[in-house]
């Protein structure tokens, strides 16, 4: 290492480090610094302290927050890789000392939080008290690009249209099929199964406009020429069941979903009669054998890595 990178390396500390990443995430110089239990002003104190090191801006400051500039989102990259690496370190020193420590940061779409998540990770917390889980929902792309640029160790979505996964490692998780969810009384309500374009005739209550499943039936519905009458979108599968009971369309969701919920009103569930009614969830990572102890440990938990075979040869 050369002279010029030993005074760079010092100029930098990790407590400011952590800070930034932490303002970026949550684009506010004041929630960072209640989710750090410090004063604000301690928290602009670093970060000018950091910007006068780097000798150039790193956030873009405005009315409602802060959004990092062109060096800033350079700096959230290679930050996130270094405080990954201690993490990790620390993790793997950790067994020595007896008792694994730590937390994981996982991000999942709506369908693995509602759907399987509340299990998997109770039995989890109960044979692991000491590991904190810092659980977020995400949509599915959203959740690949965490994982990638190291804001989550862990990820659980849909490896559909759209997916940026290339760069990461994947491993089956749990599958779920989607299903119509009309209200009692509808037309379709009597059928044994449903193909998608018989929908395409009623008012559709819908997810986020950029949900795996929103995106599907999106595509499904150009490919038969239509378009989808999506009259209103909400952010979680029990306002959905709530808005179609009440009339206000219908919808489709993962089956687990829905027989999770059936006590949200009077609704009945049609088979979907389509290939991409069968979907997979995945959990993805940027490197499983990279991984800290604690996030390898839920990984194996969660998937476990298939065997190697035997070298026959």
């Amino acid at each position: 290492m050369s002279r010029s990178e030993r005074n760079f390396a010092r100029r930098i500390d990790l407590t400011s480090l952590q800070l930034f990443v932490a303002v970026c995430e949550l684009g506010s110089i004041g929630r960072a610094a209640e989710r750090e239990f410090l004063a604000a002003s301690a928290v602009s104190k670093r970060l000018a302290d950091l910007e006068a090191a780097v000798e150039t801006p790193l956030l873009y400051r405005h009315s409602r927050g802060v959004r990092p500039t062109p060096a800033g989102e350079s700096l959230l990259h290679h930050a996130r890789t270094v405080l990954f690496g201690l993490e990790r370190m620390q993790g793997e020193l950790g067994e020595y000392a007896g008792g694994v420590r730590g937390h994981v940061r996982v991000h999942a779409n709506i369908s693995a939080i509602v759907g399987f998540l509340p299990e998997d990770l109770g039995d989890f917390a109960r044979a692991h008290p000491h590991i904190k889980i810092d659980l977020q929902e995400h949509l599915s792309g959203a959740v690949q690009h965490a994982v990638s640029e190291g804001a989550a160790d862990l990820g659980i979505c849909h490896l559909g249209t759209g997916s940026t996964a290339a760069d990461l490692q994947t491993r089956p998780y749990r599958s779920d099929r989607l299903v119509l969810v009309v209200p009692d009384g509808h037309a379709l309500a009597a059928q044994d199964a449903v193909q998608f374009s018989e929908m395409l005739d009623y008012d559709i209550v819908g997810l986020h406009a950029n949900s795996s499943i929103s995106l599907a039936m999106r595509a499904a519905a150009a490919t038969v020429g239509r378009t989808l009458r999506q009259r209103i979108q909400v952010t979680g599968v029990d306002a959905m069941c709530r808005m179609i009971d009440n009339g206000l369309g219908i919808g489709l969701l993962p089956d687990r979903a829905f027989d999770l919920l059936r006590g949200v009103g009077e609704l009945h569930a049609v088979p979907l009669l389509e290939p991409w009614a069968e979907r997979a969830l995945s959990l993805v990572a940027r490197d499983f054998d990279a991984l800290p102890v604690t996030a390898h440990l839920l990984a194996q938990h969660l998937a476990p890595a298939a065997p190697i075979e035997p070298d026959k040869t």
